[in-house]
Parts: C-alpha cells; structure tokens; sequence
C-alpha cells in the first residue's frame, strides 16, 4: 500500500517537473524570439543593397561568373553567397524593404531560439541555457542584419549539435543533418564553408591523443613488435630459447598493463583537470567530414568553395577591412569578461573539461584575436562549452543547486519577474530605432543618386566612388567604382592586373595623389562624403578641374573637366 502510494507520488512529482519544464521552454522562447526582434535593426547594412540586385540579375542571366554592375570591364565575380542573394531578391520583389526587415527578425529570432534549444539538449539546464542565450544575442547584436551570415550562424549552431548527437549516439539522421547543412552554407554562404571542418577537429584532435595516449602507456607498439618476432620464430622452427624468452617478456608486459589499465580508469574518472576519452563513433564522424568535404562540388560554383577562403587571404583586402582586423581586445568588454570567466572557473575551481572542449575554446579565441569578427563564432559555439563548465561548477559546488534553483524559476513569481525584465529590456533596446528608416540618408546617397539619375548619362559617366556606399549606388543602377564586394575588385578574383580595391585604399587615404587614380581610370565624375579627404582638398584647393554638380548635407558630386 504505501509503496503504491509512493510510487504515484513520485510519478506525479515527475509529472509535476516535466510540466514546468514545458512552461518555462515556451515561456524562455517567446522572450528570447521578442528580444531578438528588438535586437533587430531598421536600417539596412550596405550588403543588402547588392545582394538584391545580384539575385535580380541571376534570375535574368542565371551565374554566369561575370559581374555587372561596376563599369570596370570584364571583372570575374564568385557570385560566394548565390542561393541567399537570389532568396533574398525574391523576398524583396514581392514584399519590398518590409519583407526584407520581418525575415531579419524571423532569423535573428530562430538563431536566438536555436541558441536556447541546443545548449538545453546538450546540458539539459534551461535556466542558464535562457541567460547565456540572452547575453549572446546582445553581444552579436552589431551582426544581426540581412545578410548571409545570418542564416550561417543558425546553421552552425546546429552543426554542434548534430556532431554532439552523432558522437553520443552513431544516429544516421545526425550525419545526414551534418551533410545537408554543409551543403546549405557552400550554396548560402561559401566564404565560411571551410569552418565547418575546424568545428570537427577538437573532437578528432581529442581521439587521436587518446589512441597515442594508449600506445605509449600501455606499450601497444612493443607489444606487436613482440608478437611478430615470436611468429616469425614459431614460422622458423628456430631459437627456441630466444622464443621462450619473448614470451616470457610479452606476458609481464601484458601483466603490468593490466594494473595500469585498472589504475587509469580510475584516475580517467576523476581526473585533475582535463578529461580525455576516447570514443570511437569518433572514426565515423571522420567519414561524415570526408564526405562532407565533396559538398563543395554541390554548387554552380565550380572549385570556388575549395579555393574561395585561400585566395582571399593572399590577397589585400582582409588587412583593410575592419572586421578582418586583429581585435584589441580592451575595445572589446565582452569578449575579455568571457575569456576571463573561463580562465577563473579552470583555474580557481575543481571544475573540469573535456580535451575536445578545450581545443574548441582554444581555437575559438585564437580566431577571435586574429580576426574581430570571428567574435561571432565565438559566442555561438563557445557558449556551449562556457553552458557545461558553469554547470558542472553548480553541480560540484552545491547541492540540489540546480534542482532548486529551476523550482524557484518556475514559480508564479519568478515568471512574472523573468518577464518584466524581458520586455523591459526588449523596449530598451527597440525603443531608439522607432523611428529609424530602412535606407539612413547620412550613410548612403539618397539625393544625390536621385540628381545623378536625372542628370547624368550614365552610358558615358565613370564615376569614382567610396566603399561604404558603393553598393547602393548599385541598387540604385548607378555603375560603380567599387562596392562592398571588396573581393571583386582585388586581382586574386578579378581576373585583372590592376589591384582597384588597394588603388581605392590608397587614394581614400591620400596615399596616393586623387588625380593620378582618376586618370588611370579614366574617371569622369566624383561623388564622396563632404568629410573624405579628397572633398576636403578639393574644396581647400579649389582645384579648378573639378567642377561641383550638386551637394547637400552628407555627399558631394563633382564633374571632372578635361578628362
């Protein structure tokens, strides 16, 4: 009788805990999905505009290979993000710079959901899975716009995901997840196709050392060794002695590996730091890699996602863009508070971490040092690793922490507190971009493409142009100098001599005369922000070449004379 009744308590308490597990999952989604619309911005980011005129132009010339919308000639063009340019135009094609902004929302909000769902899979704790997810967002709160990289990160969260699934349980659905994903990010994204291969390495980093680790201590090399020679003697029929004496040095070897064997489970249980183990779905995951890698031939691109990544380091254009720079990590309070926290948890705790884990957050800080964008990368796989440290801190550290801990959650309270402060940080954060527009008139020439259009023929004008805005000039069918494409212009990808993209860098910064460039490249017009160096010279210099068509208060547009 009383085991009955025991027995329905405790299933009505599982019941009771399943059930609030469910609340809080709904409720942690609905706030983490607003406060990423709040994250959003109104204001589109340069990339968009030639992303919808690059998919306008493959719906009528399909990927040809060619760019078409500066004057330079013949320019070879990648076409690294096709399949998301050309979805992107068809959005904008029928529901204008409003479907273009709600799809935004929409993927910032799955990116943030997918956040929440695969680090509470993966460590089964909602509570700190929902804040780890919210600071996350906030700091990738610069990168959120409609661009590519966009639907990239949601596809890499779930990369991780599939390779921690496939590791635990051999599933074939997570490999062929893993294929199909790989084969999105070479057709939507193909400048971080390669990344996909660095997120397998700490796993099969973390395996080889477990295989070399049990050649050296349990002496696997000297044991075959051993083995051969006493074959190749029993084949003989010879020295007997010697064989005997084989033998004899074979089974005290195996004897001695035994005790180490027990010995090194025991401390592989408890170890001081660093868990290593070995698991052998790891030799499969290889293979998913290995096919993985022939994704690349999945596209209209030819060899572009094989070669893509390496001509674009050999070149130019990393060491001038700001994302591409080294980041100083002073300038960056967010990066330097995990970096930290993760440093004190191994140091000053007896928290431990996986070998695999290490080298996954390793390797992703060395990325974010080397390139500020790879921040990025950082926050939405590194968070995995910092989500099972501060849980296994919990666990060691108290008891029923964080059983008790989800019990408070879960109250009427907790939920009405978690919520006000969800949407007071949402409104905060939503509040000052009310009234922004979706084009902002001082980043990008608004007017001034409206006087060009009506009074310039554009058959005949070459105009020279900066990079910020380069590519709404392009929206607006204005052919270009140069734009935020900065590959195309740059001779490892264009398919030229000339290196325009450097020739922009070094004439923007006066480190090369303005007139010299604009002769090189038979430069018939100007347009440039009212504070470039170049405006500055030619208006402190009244240099009488240039003759002023039109200004306001952001651009400038100049007709050259004597051209």
């Amino acid at each position: 009788m009383f085991k009955r009744e025991e027995k329905n308590k405790k299933s009505e308490n599982k019941k009771g805990i399943l059930q609030s597990k469910w609340m809080f999952g709904i409720i942690a989604i609905i706030l983490i999905a607003i406060f990423c619309v709040a994250m959003t911005p109104v204001t589109l980011q340069n990339d968009t505009f030639y992303t919808i005129k690059i998919g306008e132009q493959i719906t009528k010339t399909g990927i040809d290979m060619q760019d078409h919308f500066s004057w330079h000639e013949d320019l070879e063009y990648t076409y690294p993000h096709w399949l998301y340019d050309l979805i992107t135009y068809e959005i904008y094609s029928n529901f204008g710079m409003d479907g273009i902004y709600i799809t935004t929302c929409i993927l910032a909000a799955i990116l943030g959901i997918s956040l929440y769902m695969v680090n509470t899979k993966i460590t089964k704790n909602q509570i700190i899975s929902f804040i780890l997810t919210v600071l996350v967002i906030y700091v990738l709160r610069d990168y959120i716009a409609a661009r590519a990289q966009l639907v990239t990160f949601i596809l890499f969260v779930w990369i991780i995901y599939s390779i921690e699934m496939f590791l635990k349980s051999r599933k074939i659905r997570y490999a062929v997840g893993l294929i199909v994903i790989s084969t999105l990010i070479a057709n939507l994204h193909v400048a971080v196709w390669p990344f996909i291969f660095v997120l397998f390495l700490p796993y099969i980093a973390e395996y080889i050392l477990s295989i070399l680790a049990e050649i050296v201590i349990y002496r696997k090399l000297k044991i075959s060794i051993l083995k051969l020679e006493i074959s190749i003697l029993t084949k003989l029929g010879k020295n007997v002695d010697k064989k005997v004496e084989l033998e004899k040095e074979l089974q005290d070897i195996i004897a001695k590996n035994q005790k180490v064997r027990i010995k090194r489970e025991e401390d592989l249980k408890n170890p001081y730091k660093i868990k290593l183990t070995k698991n052998s779905n790891v030799k499969w995951l290889i293979l998913v890699m290995v096919i993985c890698a022939f994704t690349g031939l999945l596209t209209p691109l030819g060899d572009t996602p094989y070669t893509y990544l390496y001509k674009t380091m050999q070149g130019n254009t990393t060491q001038n863009i700001n994302e591409h720079l080294p980041m100083t990590i002073v300038d960056e309070t967010e990066a330097l508070s995990a970096i930290v926290l993760i440093l004190a948890i191994l140091t000053f705790t007896k928290t431990k971490i996986k070998l695999s884990d290490l080298f996954m957050i390793g390797g992703l800080c060395y990325l974010m040092l080397a390139s500020k964008r790879q921040i990025t990368m950082f926050c939405i796989i590194g968070v995995l690793v910092v989500n099972k440290m501060i849980c296994a801190l919990i666990e060691l550290y108290t008891k029923n922490g964080l059983e008790r801990t989800f019990k408070w959650a879960t109250t009427k309270l907790a939920y009405i507190v978690m919520i006000g402060i969800m949407l007071g940080l949402s409104y905060h954060f939503y509040e000052p971009k009310q009234n922004d527009k979706y084009i902002d008139a001082s980043d990008y020439p608004v007017q001034a493409c409206d006087y060009i259009l009506e009074n310039i023929d554009l058959t005949t004008a070459r105009f020279y142009n900066e990079y910020n805005y380069g590519s709404y000039l392009i929206y607006r069918g204005i052919p270009v100098f140069i734009d935020s494409r900065a590959d195309l212009y740059a001779p490892e990808f264009s398919g030229k001599k000339d290196d325009i993209f450097m020739d922009f860098i070094n004439t923007s910064s006066i480190g090369t005369f303005y007139e010299d460039t604009f002769k090189k490249y038979d430069i018939t017009h100007v347009i440039t922000y009212k504070n470039s160096k170049v405006n500055m010279i030619i208006t402190e210099t009244k240099d009488p070449n240039y003759k002023k068509l039109y200004d306001d208060k952001y651009f400038v547009v100049y007709e050259r004379l004597n051209v």
